[in-house]
């Protein structure tokens, strides 16, 4: 039953233009994000001219900072894709037929986590191909170290990855927790381009605040990658250490675990027509 009901969600992702088009805005974004950096960057660092080359970030931080991209700038689009995947549903009306497929609707909604979280792979690898591939040729154009021969980045990308696919799950808690779409995307969208962010500047500025800050989603997910962002630049420079790579992704999983079984017993087990 799990099987079938697993091969149902997939089919509902693949059949719609949702999951490529996030995926095509996916790969833009990331690329012109770490491209753009990573030759900003380069041209300050080799750029005699420029005045800024003491000022410029040291450059064994520049490559894990723009691969690690696709984690902090790009977890909004599995996030989406996996609330869109639920409240899609409940907009039009397709739970009734489908309950009436799998009467068992835990199990809906496990095989649409895992669904979810398969394609929250594909698209850390679609973020890792863009972060890197012109990330990596950004540094290679101002002849800088891409670190693309050291184990440690591999593990990193691959933390990436990993991470994007936790967010896709988490996504498919809020869309479960929150079953109206356009409230679903509007608290999506303001709390990671926004309130998150925002957040995260401010507790910068006192250790207490930095210390709590490392719980923040958008924190947990950095930590779980190990690359340096613009955002734990204050840790490094002496605040609080950031969470461990293996506690940022255990923080991770339970949010989107919690989130799960709250949206379950909040609105999923509710009668539908």
């Amino acid at each position: 039953m799990f099987f079938a009901a697993f091969r149902a969600e997939i089919a509902k992702l693949l059949t719609t233009r949702t999951w490529w088009i996030l995926a095509i805005i996916l790969f833009l974004y990331i690329g012109a994000v770490s491209g753009g950096i990573g030759a900003l960057f380069g041209f300050f660092t080799t750029s005699e001219g420029s005045g800024m080359g003491d000022e410029a970030p040291p450059t064994e931080f520049l490559a894990p900072m723009l691969y690690g991209s696709v984690s902090t700038f790009g977890y909004v689009f599995p996030v989406l894709l996996g609330a869109l995947a639920v409240t899609t549903e409940y907009r039009h009306q397709l739970l009734t037929p489908t309950f009436l497929a799998t009467p068992k609707r835990g199990i809906v909604l496990g095989a649409k986590s895992l669904a979810l979280f398969l394609f929250g792979l594909f698209y850390g690898l679609i973020g890792v191909i863009a972060s890197v591939g012109l990330g990596a040729g950004a540094l290679a154009l101002f002849d800088l170290d891409t670190q693309l021969g050291d184990s440690d980045t591999w593990a990193m990308i691959g933390r990436g990855v990993l991470a994007l696919a936790l967010w896709a799950i988490i996504g498919v808690g809020l869309g479960a927790l929150i079953p109206n779409q356009v409230a679903a995307i509007v608290v999506i969208l303001a709390f990671t381009q926004f309130v998150e962010p925002t957040l995260r500047a401010v507790v910068m500025f006192a250790d207490w605040a930095a210390s709590l800050g490392r719980f923040l989603p958008g924190a947990a997910s950095d930590a779980l990658v190990g690359a340096p962002s613009l955002f734990n630049a204050g840790m490094a420079a002496g605040g609080p250490d950031p969470l461990e790579w293996w506690q940022g992704g255990l923080l991770l999983g339970t949010l989107a675990l919690v989130l799960t079984v709250l949206g379950y017993f909040v609105s999923w087990k509710r009668d539908v027509t």
